[in-house]
């Protein structure tokens, strides 16, 4: 392995991005020869305050880590120093990912304890999975519902996402990029992304551009000539409506050359009166076709209240708080079993009953009720055969290791989710005291976890 190298995590390297005691788990099953199927749910179990949905992101990317995963000589080197038998490591050496997984699709909306993923495959196969798996949906699904949030409020208008300087390392970065333009952003500053996903990618200016000319007015001139048909002014770095006075000018120099210039900036200061002054003096000098964009430590609450006081901000720059998800980093996403097969060959279902984290047991599908008019009225969480109200979420997505969904492109993964925002109702879109959205379990279900719970608190007492 190379000394020194950036922080991409290499393709083939993606089977040990895994915590240990996956590993050390699977060499017990492998010891004691316990290669039977179980089937592992992959879920939210609680929302986060102030929040009252999920946007699930990161469907993709764990899917083709379950096609691809394999283990190389390097990996199973390093494994042999910690320990690990040889029957084990050949083992791993010819390791392929061979089960079945039904998944929701990307974008969907979703809510707490419903399967968001369901993966049967033999025992070792479903818990090499988990690490990964619940490393991508988290920080993905994370992003993708702050995203939407910040999307929701700006009722129509632009958002640029701006936050690849400060999200928690490049492969974050990168992530936080796709998830928000699932989510309805504009587009990213990140040109990796778009390069990569095909985003539409946005730039203005720094303040140092301005500073490096001996006059504000040279910077404008400058940036007009180099790019006349895409300019955006930073205007704030010395006086925002002095600043605005130089970009009508130069903006007005662009008019007799058939070029317009296509928005001023606005990064500090109190952006409800300032964007106010900005555009009366842009219309005044009949420059109303020039938009105004504001940016700095803005998200969905911000740019809320910047709207309700009546700020004149065609489009948003929203980073650091929107990309890092700031006031909530993670969503507490869990991978648990929920069925194993017996000594006839037969499923069996499991469930936890630790305080505070019960699972549902067996194998289940989530089903959405709509009304009349295809808003969202319900969840119902039911067991996969069963026959239950609703429309089914969860789809299969992999049979035998081989994935059988055709993937969606970035575009249409957006249209899901906007889709699914438009029918999910006002109320729970509300960035507080929204009420929780109904998920309800069918009476099969219940009636499983009664009996379950019945009989390992038998068995509980019998040990």
């Amino acid at each position: 392995m190379a000394e020194h190298e950036l922080d991409f995590v290499n393709e083939n390297d993606m089977s040990m991005l895994t915590d240990l005691y996956e590993l050390t788990m699977c060499a017990s099953y492998f010891d004691h020869r316990r290669k039977e199927p179980a089937t592992f749910d992959l879920f939210i179990r609680r929302m986060p305050p102030n929040r009252a949905y999920f946007v699930f992101a990161g469907l993709e990317q764990a899917l083709m880590f379950l096609e691809k995963i394999k283990f190389t000589k390097e990996h199973i080197n390093y494994l042999r120093k910690h320990g690990f038998k040889e029957n084990f490591l050949d083992y791993l050496v010819k390791f392929k990912f061979t089960g079945e997984v039904w998944a929701v699709p990307e974008g969907t909306i979703v809510f707490p304890n419903e399967p968001l993923m369901r993966v049967t495959a033999p025992i070792i196969e479903a818990q090499i999975a988990e690490s990964f798996l619940l490393n991508t949906v988290n920080v993905q699904t994370t992003i993708a519902s702050k995203a939407s949030r910040v999307v929701n409020v700006a009722k129509g208008k632009s958002i640029v996402e701006f936050g690849l300087r400060r999200t928690h390392g490049t492969d974050a970065g990168m992530k936080a990029a796709r998830c928000s333009y699932i989510a309805g952003c504009t587009g990213t500053s990140n040109v990796l992304a778009g390069i990569k996903y095909g985003i539409p990618v946005f730039g203005t200016m720094a303040h140092s551009f301005i500073l490096f000319f001996s006059r504000e007015i040279e910077s404008f001139r400058a940036f007009a000539k180099s790019f006349p048909k895409t300019s955006t002014f930073l205007i704030d770095t010395f006086d925002d409506i002095k600043g605005a006075k130089k970009a009508a000018v130069v903006a007005k120099e662009l008019e007799k050359k058939g070029f317009r210039l296509n928005s001023v900036r606005l990064d500090s200061g109190d952006l409800v009166e300032i964007s106010k002054k900005v555009r009366t003096l842009l219309d005044e000098k009949g420059l109303s076709y020039v938009k105004i964009f504001a940016s700095g430590d803005l998200d969905e609450y911000r740019v809320e209240e910047l709207l309700q006081k009546g700020a004149r901000i065609d489009a948003f720059g929203v980073g650091t708080r929107m990309s890092t998800s700031a006031d909530r980093p993670y969503v507490d996403v869990i991978y648990k079993l929920s069925e194993k097969m017996d000594k006839n060959g037969r499923f069996v279902p499991a469930m936890k009953l630790s305080e505070g984290k019960i699972t549902f047991p067996g194998r289940k599908q989530v089903f959405r009720a709509v009304d009349g008019s295809g808003k969202f009225v319900k969840d119902i969480v039911g067991l996969h055969n069963e026959k239950v109200e609703g429309e089914p979420l969860l789809v299969r997505v992999m049979e035998k290791g081989e994935i059988v969904y055709e993937l969606p492109t970035l575009e249409k993964i957006r249209e899901t989710a906007l889709e699914n925002l438009s029918k999910l109702p006002d109320e729970y879109k509300r960035l507080e005291n929204a009420p929780s959205y109904p998920v309800e379990h069918s009476p099969r279900l219940k009636k499983m976890v009664s009996e379950l719970t019945r009989d390992l608190r038998k068995v509980e007492r019998l040990d």
